[in-house]
């Protein structure tokens, strides 16, 4: 049972914000919609992502919007800045595409401008990718994330076949960006809050809480996303290695590194992908 192998995403999408709300303090919910939502082509995994494209500061493209024309005619610090999001949810009937955009202020490009987004405002993306999706011939899934994380494991807990077991660990900063999770499993959720962790480093209080969990006997499916180090230096580790979990049996990968920029993120992934590949 190997993972579906990713899908490279598609060319530039035009939508327009159709309203937003707040689904708690820091994360605001966006649905895109217009006329540009019919050359949107959805795939069948859960945790399918798009890459929304904002100019920088100062910057603007002429029309139509011409990414390839970009790239080849400006220099690099011209180019479009893409941030990457899951498709939280994608309603071709209703012409709608949600996204769900975690803000932490003034900091950042993507969540400032999603907290200020207001209908009729213009978003380009491209995509989507994505590479999982709850197998229904699974035992059991665990789902293990942070707040970057939690678009797509409500998304995954959604396709869960009925009363099918789903163990959820989600750590978010405090009680109030809670969210009510909904599937036809039967889902068993623990909240950890940053704020109120008990160790120095919260990431060793979610480490702990993992190392406390206990899985059944079957063929279990493993989907654990979030902040880098977490998941690729503690948890990816301990999984494979002390639990014996299968490689093909693991959807994980880090959303973000804790104190970088998502330009350092990147880099950082990709000299930790290469060191892998040697």
């Amino acid at each position: 049972m190997s993972e579906k192998p990713a899908r490279k995403a598609r060319g530039v999408v035009e939508l327009r914000v159709l309203r937003t709300e707040w689904r708690t303090p820091h994360m605001v919910r966006l649905v895109l919609g217009g006329v540009g939502v019919a050359a949107f082509q959805a795939n069948d995994f859960t945790d399918q992502y798009v890459k929304l494209l904002f100019a920088p500061e100062g910057v603007t493209y002429p029309e139509p919007f011409d990414l390839e024309a970009i790239q080849a005619d400006r220099p690099r610090t011209e180019w479009p800045v893409k941030r990457t999001y899951t498709v939280r949810q994608f309603q071709p009937h209703l012409g709608e595409l949600t996204i769900d955009v975690v803000c932490h202020g003034d900091r950042g490009v993507a969540g400032p401008w999603a907290a200020r987004a207001v209908p009729g405002d213009v978003v380009r993306l491209l995509g989507p990718g994505g590479a999982y999706a709850p197998r229904p011939e699974a035992d059991w899934h665990v789902m293990i994330g942070d707040e970057s994380a939690l678009p797509a494991i409500a998304a995954s807990l959604e396709r869960v076949p009925m009363d099918v077991p789903v163990q959820v660990l989600l750590q978010v900063s405090d009680p109030d960006e809670e969210q009510k999770l909904e599937s036809p499993g039967d889902v068993s959720v623990t909240w950890l809050f940053r704020d109120r962790a008990a160790t120095a480093d919260p990431r060793d209080e979610w480490m702990r809480a993992v190392r406390a969990m206990s899985f059944p006997d079957g063929n279990g499916q493993f989907f654990v996303h979030g902040e880098a180090e977490t998941v690729m230096k503690r948890i990816r580790p301990y999984l494979l290695n002390e639990c014996g979990v299968p490689r093909d049996r693991l959807s994980i990968s880090g959303y973000w590194r804790h104190g970088d920029t998502d330009e350092a993120f990147r880099a950082w992934k990709s000299r930790e992908n290469a060191l892998a590949m040697n």
